[in-house]
């Protein structure tokens, strides 16, 4: 009995180089979003935000995160060496401070490709 399967392999690859490839705020996000990011849900949500990044090599999010945190009163959501990827969350003016704190440093310092903050 000839009983072979097909099988599909999926190769994913990431080129190292240094950028951040997304950075996005999101204000007043509705309260769905934040339960299913896992994110705090005792916040107030009419006065909030949420700041998204994604950035290579991955574990600049490690490096990303500190600074987010140290430019102004932000609560960091979700940090992955792994993928690269930022959440933080607190006020829309602290959040975008500290998207726009991040992508200044790994612009100016770091001389990493940046992208532009954007916001809805």
């Amino acid at each position: 009995m000839n009983d072979t399967h097909e099988q599909i392999r999926i190769v994913q690859e990431t080129v190292a180089g240094k950028e951040i490839t997304f950075a996005h705020v999101i204000g007043g996000p509705a309260p769905i979003i934040y339960q299913k990011l896992g994110l705090n849900p005792s916040i107030d949500y009419g006065s909030t935000a949420i700041g998204i990044m994604n950035m290579t090599p991955p574990e600049s999010a490690v490096i990303a995160s500190d600074i987010a945190v140290k430019s102004g009163n932000v609560y960091l959501g979700f940090a992955d060496r792994f993928t690269g990827t930022m959440i933080v969350t607190g006020d829309i003016a602290d959040v975008t401070a500290a998207l726009n704190e991040v992508c200044q440093y790994f612009r100016d310092v770091m001389k990493y490709v940046v992208c532009e903050v954007t916001k809805r």
